[in-house]
């Protein structure tokens, strides 16, 4: 399972990047890190911050189709794509505090944001430790406590080991953005210590007061069952229909979508984005 995940993120990782309607990069100081970003579109702001052992450009065709209706900042986190790398371990909480630190470097009062993966996650810490940045959320391919990871995904982490990257084509590709072409190992090891950071944030999960849209595959890494129950501690799962709105956090399953795949499917991933953004709801029989 994990080499299949291996080989379909290198194929991101060495795809051609898309046209993003004139994207401009430039980087800004925060937390002792020069933080790399970039700018495209109008409208309302919108962060989008990407996963694990990705950059920019492996976000694939999301960014641009939402700078279509959105001005997009897009983030590189520490040691990620252009950003440097600093002695500092990356925890949830960390990155979270980066994501704060840029808006207020660039002064972004408050936006909307959409992360995927460690990106959805920190975007999740973001809610939780600073919601006064935060309008709506969107948070993909998730978990809020570790209990709720498939179990091979459990059983596999005792084996990751930074040799499943170091010196290998994650590495080459890694080396092309990077400040510092030699500190791949460790920011492997950083990540792979992010694997084991204690998470167990159902409390602060149930007092988030930001709409929340969950967004998982059906062969997610975490569980469909925890991602129900991250829906019901943000007042979802209640029957419509009543004569009362609905909560404003939604939960959208992806079909036969395996962890990398979510982001990929940018038609999809629109279909529940936008709606959500713009606070459309279907209408039923007695509305």
């Amino acid at each position: 399972m994990f080499r299949k995940t291996l080989l379909t993120a290198l194929l991101l990782i060495g795809s051609p990047a898309l046209a993003q309607s004139e994207p401009t990069g430039d980087r800004v100081e925060v937390n002792g890190m020069q933080m790399y970003y970039e700018v495209s579109g109008e409208g309302d702001p919108l962060i989008v911050l990407h996963g694990a052992y990705m950059n920019i450009q492996t976000m694939g065709e999301i960014i641009p189709r939402l700078a279509q209706t959105h001005r997009v900042y897009a983030l590189e986190f520490q040691g990620h794509g252009r950003t440097n790398d600093i002695d500092r371990p990356v925890t949830y909480q960390n990155l979270a505090d980066d994501v704060a630190g840029f808006m207020e470097a660039v002064g972004i009062e408050k936006a909307d944001i959409f992360g995927y993966s460690m990106g959805g996650t920190a975007g999740l810490q973001l809610a939780i430790r600073h919601p006064e940045r935060v309008d709506q959320l969107i948070v993909a391919s998730v978990a809020y406590d570790m209990e709720g990871m498939q179990p091979d995904h459990i059983a596999f982490l005792p084996q990751l080991v930074p040799e499943m990257f170091v010196g290998t084509p994650f590495e080459d590709e890694w080396r092309k953005l990077a400040p510092n072409p030699e500190g791949y190992r460790a920011h492997v090891e950083r990540l792979i210590a992010l694997e084991f950071e204690p998470m167990a944030w159902g409390d602060d999960v149930a007092a988030m007061e930001t709409p929340v849209l969950i967004i998982t595959g059906d062969a997610d890494i975490a569980t469909l069952e925890h991602m129900v129950a991250m829906f019901r501690l943000l007042g979802g799962g209640v029957m419509g229909d009543m004569g009362v709105p609905l909560p404003a956090s939604r939960l959208a399953i992806m079909p036969a979508t395996s962890h990398t795949a979510v982001i990929g499917q940018t038609d999809m991933l629109m279909g529940f984005i936008e709606p959500f953004l713009n606070g459309e709801v279907p209408s039923g029989m007695f509305q």
